[in-house]
């Protein structure tokens, strides 16, 4: 199922439901790559992670937050949008230590 949704993606004709599958298997991928609690990782409408180590969250605002969309999310995930640039076009609100998630992507190839 991801590897459809993937492709249309990437051919621009995804839908809600493509979005939504892409977002949580991405971050869950990001979960499982980057365990911990020190950064929330947020995809509004779709979901919000938890990953890298350190001081873990429980209520409020985390001490270090990224916000985005998931066209953006997915792109960054899969290597078609590199973080600098995502970051530069402020498709990207990062903010609090450890906020960079560039070292992390992509996630997947191909």
């Amino acid at each position: 199922m991801v590897g459809p949704a993937l492709h249309r993606f990437r051919a621009g004709t995804s839908d809600d439901d493509d979005l939504r599958l892409l977002t949580k298997h991405l971050l869950a991928v990001l979960v499982a790559t980057a365990p911990g609690g020190a950064v929330e990782v947020r995809v509004p409408p779709y979901a919000a992670a938890q990953c890298l180590p350190g001081t873990r969250h429980t209520r409020g605002t985390p001490p270090a937050a990224v916000e985005m969309d998931a066209p953006t999310w997915i792109a960054l995930a899969v290597g078609d949008l590199d973080w600098t640039e995502a970051t530069r076009e402020a498709r990207v609100v990062a903010s609090g230590e450890r906020s960079d998630l560039g070292h992390l992507l992509p996630l997947v190839t191909g």
